[in-house]
């Protein structure tokens, strides 16, 4: 699971944010609210969301940074969530923002860039960038979680440190997911890819997962997600075919099309006895088809998570599958 839990706490620590600045486009109430609030919570005590108000912001989301750097003793933060940038615009001067900061950042270990809530931005319009600086920059990092795969780049690296690395969108560019396969991360024990749809952006094919299957790069990975996949009786059957399987604890190919197809091939590869967890919630397995690997996969210590089943659209000319998360 994510080191976010959508409770308005990541890595342990409760968010805080800046106290918003005097707005002119606020209401009086708003900003009367804005100067009687509570006190700030010490720097090492909470993760820190940095984010502006959109189009009624009047401050950059630079200046926002700026104001942060100046207010809160950044040296103790260990925790950075980055939210809404400008509306319109891709994440590049946010990320060199970070990067230009990241003297005054030494204690930076998990940072979630991209926490966008769906009211301020749909996951598939986020407008993202090259990343490959965070990885470059912050080498003591061990979570990353990256949200929206819009104008995504990621190169090959090479990160001794990072522990928990997640992508969340309704389409990842083929590109970040081979290049993820490319790299090395030798202490990484989590791995989570949200592949999406072709029609946001996700193109990924099997052939494009084999670096990760492979897991030359991943020697320490215990945790697999690939999820949220219109493909996800293909991945499911190149899972259960390859190397990285034995070496895993948890298994997670929930919130995809999975349908009898990727079941059947789950059923007929490598044993999954080992595992501890095999979450293949969101699916369209049929009933009969769950009581074959409810019955099969009856193993002491491991947890089968067939929740939340589906129904395929039909139109009545054709029955179509849905992923979880898409625009």
């Amino acid at each position: 699971m994510s080191n976010y839990d959508g409770d308005e706490r990541f890595a342990g620590l409760p968010i805080a944010e800046l106290h918003p600045s005097a707005n002119p486009k606020a209401t009086r109430a708003e900003n009367a609210a804005a100067r009687n609030a509570k006190p700030l919570p010490a720097a090492a005590d909470a993760a820190w969301r940095l984010r502006i108000e959109g189009y009624r912001s009047t401050e950059k989301f630079t200046e926002h940074v700026a104001r942060f750097l100046d207010t809160v003793d950044t040296t103790r933060v260990t925790a950075l969530l980055v939210g809404m940038w400008e509306p319109g615009e891709d994440s590049t001067e946010a990320v060199r923002a970070l990067v230009d900061a990241a003297d005054r950042l030494p204690a930076l270990r998990h940072l979630y860039f991209g926490d966008i809530a769906q009211e301020e931005n749909e996951i598939s319009w986020i407008l993202q960038s090259d990343i490959t600086p965070l990885f470059e920059t912050f080498p003591r990092l061990e979570t990353l979680i990256v949200q929206g795969g819009q104008d995504l780049v990621l190169e090959p690296v090479r990160h001794e440190s990072l522990r928990h690395l997640e992508f969340r969108t309704g389409g990842l560019p083929a590109r970040v997911v081979r290049a993820v396969g490319a790299s090395t991360f030798p202490a990484l024990r989590t791995l989570e890819l949200w592949l999406g749809t072709d029609e946001y952006g996700g193109d990924a094919t099997v052939r494009d997962i084999e670096g990760i299957l492979r897991a030359g790069g991943l020697p320490a990975l215990t945790r697999l997600g690939l999820m949220n996949s219109e493909i996800q009786d293909e991945v499911a059957a190149a899972v259960s075919a390859s190397p990285v399987l034995g070496r895993l604890t948890e298994l997670d190919l929930s919130m995809g099309a999975l349908g009898n197809e990727g079941a059947e091939a789950l059923l007929l590869g490598q044993p999954l006895g080992h595992l501890r967890v095999l979450d293949l919630s969101h699916h369209f397995i049929t009933p009969a088809m769950q009581e074959r690997l409810t019955a099969a996969l009856a193993t002491p210590g491991l947890r089968l998570d067939l929740g939340d089943p589906q129904q395929p659209d039909d139109d009545g000319e054709e029955a179509w599958r849905y992923i979880a998360v898409a625009e």
